[in-house]
């Protein structure tokens, strides 16, 4: 998110930096520097800042039109866009990035479908995260289980028993779906910064059983700030905390 909109929100209001301070309990240095964008905006701020302005916080970060209604003449003042992320959907990338995936990590005991789902989820937000770009650009949906890219299953499908075979077994009493690649990833489509981004993620997470690695997804700021059922935005990955960011921030 570009800071600079805290400071046009904040002129829009007629208030101070220290006035700000005052209202959301953030030291002046810290707004100042937000406001410069030398620091990003933690959620808990976001929120302060949403409530003050009298906005949505989505408004904030998903790229909305912001309207401002100033109390002394009731007139709307609009300010700059920020920038709105729409997934581009690649779904050829989608089943090269999966069969690195299965053809690194598919024969481990613990990998199975909710495991692949949550890898993919993470490759996909970790890349945004740390290049602004999207890797695979599928749509994630929040659900109880954690993130689920709605183009599995499509994807899937049109790989079985060319690309992929599906097993089915038990993994501690419960049953599980794997998938074994029948060839290589074409590498020709993947970059060598995206299958760094990909061993980088399969080395902190691929150890992790289903249960865990859903558990540890729901901790994830783009997934905790998604309400249940709707569509997880790319923009979250950027309110991240420390455990889960990609990206070095200064």
């Amino acid at each position: 998110m570009d800071g600079t909109i805290i400071k046009d929100l904040r002129k829009q209001k007629k208030i101070t930096q220290l006035e700000l301070s005052q209202l959301s309990n953030i030291s002046r240095s810290k707004i100042s520097a937000i406001e410069s964008n030398k620091r990003n905006i933690s959620v808990e701020d976001l929120k302060k800042f949403a409530n003050i302005f009298g906005i949505s916080t989505d408004m904030l970060i998903y790229g909305t039109d912001i309207m401002i209604t100033e109390k002394e003449n009731n007139l709307p003042v609009k300010s700059q866009r920020i920038r709105i992320d729409i997934p581009q959907k690649n779904l050829e990338k989608f089943r090269e990035v999966l069969l690195y995936v299965l053809n690194k990590v598919g024969a481990y005991p613990n990998i199975g479908e909710t495991v692949i789902n949550k890898l993919i989820y993470f490759i996909d937000f970790d890349y945004y995260e740390k290049y602004e770009e999207q890797i695979i650009g599928a749509t994630y949906i929040k659900n109880h289980h954690g993130p689920t890219p709605i183009e599995l299953i499509k994807v899937l499908e049109n790989m079985i028993n060319k690309d992929i075979v599906v097993v089915k077994n038990e993994y501690f009493g419960k049953n599980q779906k794997k998938f074994i690649p029948l060839r290589e990833s074409n590498l020709a489509l993947l970059s060598a910064r995206e299958t760094e981004l990909i061993d980088a993620v399969l080395a902190k997470l691929s150890h992790l059983n289903a249960k865990q690695i859903s558990d540890y997804s729901h901790k994830d700021v783009p997934y905790l700030y998604t309400g249940d059922g709707q569509q997880i935005k790319y923009e979250a990955v950027f309110y991240r905390t420390v455990p889960y960011s990609a990206r070095n921030y200064e």
